[in-house]
């Protein structure tokens, strides 16, 4: 697959309205989401898959700042669906936020829902993927969002862009997998291949054909806009000879910084430039895993072609080494560099005053299952409540006062302290279960500390909040200390982002300012974890005035 070439994109865009648009007279920008089956071929292995389409993965939607975008999704498969678009913040508008039985409930078979949102204060390249069961190891998507007409990039104009999706890929059906793995209360199968835009590149079976290919000219530069749509995987990406810059993370720009390789969790995106200024030749684009726990992971390496024009196809490509899988000092060296880049157009806002703090542990643990062949089934719990989904959608049980669907006493803290990052904590795994939420007041400024445990074993986790962005002010390695640690904290230029990852056997502390009223998501972006219960929702609160609360549903808002 080639890029397109300038002129051809100008013109895209153009068609598209992008270029005509002006802050106060935004653009409408509409689509048609087909959710169907589609028979799909990789790794010698065909089978049919869930495809928004019929494409793998499913087509980009592009915006512009301060645009409206309606997308009418319609279900064609046997599964129930949602979507959600991982990132917007629908602002008091979580009708449109996708998690299923959170903000909606999913579309049955044969049902449509239009997902209406504007696209405001935010730019640059987040995704959407499907929201229920493990549907979104194929249905997902990029999401770009354009600056507004004369606002640029605050980096050098890029000649050409194209978009790296990083996914997974099984060669069986996920969902009978998942299944037949939570019947025998055992982990679900690892993947077969991690895939660049689909394509597992050619060091698989039968993959030659499925190679996803760039060609660039030399002496330009490039944006790649990179997303982990993986289900369960942190991974390394790097391009052969040629250094990364990164400028923005999860729609937010940061401080340029150059890097031979990018770390990125499962729901984050990164967007980096690179110049062609190598030899004309073949580069593969590489993909591998980032696992520092003694835990089991596909360590098979994707790849795709930085292929210079003119160059040919024979050629045999230029191969990077990726840092080991374990490789802790890279990762952490690597988020360390990650900085807001705070300037009076793009401030980092950062909540100096905090209003409620918040500390929540990250653990797996064991519960009785009477009906699991193994008589036991793994379960995952913050501050030990495994959080159980409810049968009825959690944002319209809160906006029509609904009683019995959840609690909310979720506890600010763990029921008992302990050595959170000691040595491997195997007796009392029992979790306690409950749909509890946290309620929140309006404009609250919040700090949550989210520590990891060695209960079971330590690992990395990816956190995801939704309808908010969040500053990550502080991580660490063991235990956080709130005497200590605050003092390190960055107050000045904190990365900015939605998902944030916790250190393997360590802490991240993130602040942010409720202002967004609903409930809202927030769980681990693994999907395995997820579905064992690491997840929990803030109800917050609805402001002093109409235009401070939430929207009211709309008309076509699915029922359970």
């Amino acid at each position: 697959m080639k890029i397109l070439n300038p002129g051809f994109l100008f013109l895209f865009f153009y068609l598209l309205g992008f270029l005509g648009d002006s802050p106060v007279d935004a653009a409408v920008k509409k689509y048609q989401f087909d959710v169907q089956m589609k028979n799909v071929s990789r790794l010698c292995n065909a089978k049919p898959i869930v495809t928004v389409n019929g494409m793998f993965p499913g087509p980009t939607v592009y915006a512009r700042e301060g645009d409206r975008v309606i997308i009418n999704v319609t279900n064609h498969v046997k599964y129930n669906l949602s979507i959600h678009w991982h990132g917007l913040k629908q602002y008091r508008n979580g009708w449109a936020d996708g998690p299923a039985y959170i903000t909606q409930c999913p579309m049955q078979t044969g049902q449509s829902y239009v997902y209406d949102f504007n696209v405001t204060g935010q730019r640059g390249t987040l995704w959407w993927h499907a929201h229920i069961l493990w549907l979104r190891a194929t249905v997902y998507g990029a999401i770009v969002i354009l600056p507004q007409p004369g606002k640029p990039y605050p980096f050098p104009q890029p000649y050409q862009e194209t978009n790296i999706v990083l996914g997974e890929w099984w060669n069986g059906d996920v969902e009978t997998a998942v299944n037949q793995a939570n019947q025998l209360g055992a982990p679900p199968p690892m993947s077969d291949a991690h895939t660049i835009n689909g394509k597992p590149g050619p060091f698989f079976p039968c993959s030659e054909k499925h190679t996803f290919v760039v060609e660039v000219e030399a002496g330009k530069t490039y944006l790649l806009r990179i997303i982990n749509a993986a289900l369960n995987d942190e991974l390394f990406f790097g391009i052969a000879g040629h250094d990364m810059t990164v400028v923005e993370i999860d729609a937010v720009y940061t401080k340029p910084f150059t890097t031979k390789f990018i770390l990125i969790g499962p729901g984050q995106t990164t967007n980096v430039l690179v110049k062609t200024d190598r030899s004309p030749n073949r580069y593969f684009m590489a993909a591998g895993p980032f696992m520092d726990a003694p835990v089991s992971v596909d360590n098979k390496t994707a790849t795709a072609i930085l292929q210079y024009k003119g160059v040919p196809n024979t050629v045999i490509p230029i191969l990077p080494k990726l840092p080991s899988p374990n490789d802790t000092s890279f990762a952490l060296d690597y988020n360390g560099k990650l900085r807001s880049l705070n300037t009076p157009n793009f401030p980092a806002l950062v909540p100096l005053k905090v209003d409620r703090r918040l500390f929540y542990t990250i653990g797996l643990g064991i519960n009785a299952c009477p009906t699991c062949v193994n008589g036991t089934n793994l379960a995952a719990s913050i501050n030990n409540i495994t959080f159980v989904m409810p049968k009825i959608a959690l944002l319209k049980a809160h906006y029509f006062n609904l009683p019995g669907v959840f609690r909310t006493d979720f506890p600010d803290r763990p029921p008992k302290a302990f050595n959170y990052t000691g040595v491997p904590l195997t007796a009392n795994l029992g979790t306690s279960t409950g749909t509890r939420l946290s309620r929140v007041k309006f404009n609250t400024t919040i700090e949550l500390v989210l520590q990891d445990t060695n209960l079971l074993t330590v690992e990395s986790h990816p956190f995801h909040l939704h309808g908010y962005n969040f500053f990550v002010v502080g991580t660490g390695v063991g235990n956080f200390d709130p005497k200590t640690d605050p003092a390190k904290f960055n107050l000045i230029d904190p990365p900015e982002r939605n998902t944030v990852g916790v250190p393997t056997g360590g802490w991240a502390a993130i602040r942010f300012r409720a202002d967004n009223p609903g409930v809202w998501f927030m769980h681990c972006h693994l999907e395995v974890h997820t579905m064992w219960g690491l997840k929990m929702a803030f109800v917050v609160e609805n402001g002093n005035t109409p235009e401070l609360s939430v929207l009211p549903p709309p008309k076509d808002y699915p029922s359970c």
